[in-house]
Parts: C-alpha cells; sequence; structure tokens
C-alpha cells in the first residue's frame, strides 16, 4: 500500500458485539488525538460459520462498526498494532483515503 498520496485516511473497523467495549478501549488508549464513531451494523455473508440459527435465519449478524481518521504518519503504526493485538478475532478493517474534509 502506498499511504504517502494522502495525508489523511478513515479506517473502518468492524468487530462482533462481544468486542464493543474492548475496541472502544483500545482506541481510547492508541493515543492519537483524533475521535472515532461506532454505530451498529448488520452484517450479511454467504458464509455460516459461527453464525447462531437465528443469524442463519435471518440472513445477518448484528455487528458494531468503528471509523477514525489518521494521519498517513500514524497508519502504519496503528495498522500494526492492530493486527498484533487483535490477530484471530475476526474483525474487519478497511482503509481508504480521504480525498476531502472538513468542517461546515
Amino acid at each position: 500500500m502506498n499511504a504517502q498520496n494522502y495525508d489523511e485516511y478513515q479506517v473502518t473497523i468492524t468487530v462482533s458485539l462481544s468486542l464493543e467495549e474492548i475496541m472502544v478501549d483500545w482506541l481510547l488508549g492508541f493515543g492519537t488525538d483524533h475521535d472515532f464513531v461506532s454505530f451498529p451494523v448488520d452484517s450479511h455473508s454467504s458464509n455460516h460459520e459461527g453464525l447462531s440459527l437465528a443469524e442463519q435465519v435471518a440472513g445477518r449478524q448484528k455487528r458494531l462498526r468503528f471509523q477514525i481518521a489518521i494521519g498517513v504518519d500514524e497508519l502504519a503504526p496503528f495498522l500494526d498494532r492492530l493486527k498484533q493485538d487483535f490477530q484471530g478475532s475476526g474483525i474487519h478493517y478497511r482503509v481508504v483515503p480521504f480525498v476531502e474534509s472538513g468542517h461546515l
């Protein structure tokens, strides 16, 4: 990944409900000055591994999504620590560049 093309990135992390407090504490403890948001989402997948019977019938699993803006210099250390601290946890993450952002 060539992260040098943009100044800021959005990291989206989707976790199981059981990891909510752990992820909140982890993000607060990371040491970044950036705020983050969290909100409930429904995760849909044709892979039923780990889903309860009710989730399989409903076709979705309740999860939580966290979004945080990370500067280019913080991105690699953030992802390295995320991968190290949550290896095998089943969380999903995605990184996208900010083309533009601001406050109105």
